[in-house]
């Protein structure tokens, strides 16, 4: 429709490019009506669909498998279907009883790890992500060693901070770190890193802190707070932020109570 005018039905003779700004766009008007009559959260983004809920009583259970129901519904009445390799279950929770599910008859097999916009979801630690974002970070490393013949300050640091450093801090909000192995595993492509420059070993020296430091995850977290506190995130925040109102506090009459994790 341009200036409402409409134009002629068409025959579609060809596929949108793979790659095409199009295509995306495309697809997110064909799955419009996805979540018609879905109970539970349905997230899409272009050509992941997913459909999430607590499913630890009865009524869970049954509200699951009439939203997985209604799910295979639509795809018969779209003439399309969705993905046997991407058909799978991942349960979240240190105590999750792991009910299985179908999809109509199609029994879904659980996934122990899942990759959610490039990041890995294990069920509690992290530590799939940690060890991918290190071998990426070392790959990357490799290639600046293997390529690039001087080791002065001034073009290794550059060159690190644009291609190490961002595979180590990819989404890294998302996937905060528990163990003190993985935070080593992360630390050690930065000490290996820094052993290449010529004169130099401390971070300090180079300019550098470590991703616990302030000018790291640490300060990120802080600015998130600070955020939060002032008004930001509020939904979100409130279900793991308790705020406390303390007169004894100078500079400001907050004080936050983390709770269980």
């Amino acid at each position: 429709m341009v200036n409402s005018s409409f134009s002629n039905w068409q025959p579609v003779t060809s596929v949108v490019p793979q790659g095409s700004i199009l295509g995306p766009m495309l697809f997110n008007i064909f799955i419009s009506d996805l979540d018609g009559g879905i109970k539970r959260t349905l997230r899409k983004f272009s050509g992941d669909t997913r459909l999430s809920g607590e499913v630890d009583t009865l009524e869970g259970r049954a509200t699951q498998r009439e939203d997985l129901n209604r799910l295979d519904e639509w795809a018969n009445e779209n003439l399309t279907k969705f993905s046997k390799n991407k058909r799978k279950v991942f349960h979240l929770g240190k105590h999750n009883s792991e009910v299985q599910h179908r999809l109509v008859s199609t029994q879904l097999w659980n996934s122990p790890v899942e990759r959610d916009q490039g990041v890995l979801v294990d069920k509690i630690y992290m530590s799939e992500q940690c060890a991918a974002a290190a071998k990426k970070a070392d790959r990357m490393l490799g290639c600046i060693n293997k390529g690039i013949i001087s080791r002065d300050k001034e073009v290794t640091i550059p060159l690190y901070s644009a291609l190490v450093r961002l595979q180590r801090e990819y989404c890294v909000r998302v996937w905060s770190l528990l163990y003190k192995k993985d935070v080593d595993k992360l630390e050690r492509v930065q000490r290996r890193a820094t052993k290449r420059i010529k004169g130099l070993g401390r971070l300090r020296e180079m300019g550098l802190f470590s991703l616990e430091k302030k000018k790291r995850r640490l300060r990120g977290d802080l600015i998130t707070m600070f955020q939060y506190l002032k008004g930001g995130y509020k939904e979100d925040g409130d279900s793991v932020f308790t705020r406390s109102h303390m007169d004894k506090t100078r500079g400001n009459g907050y004080k936050l109570i983390l709770g269980t994790f």
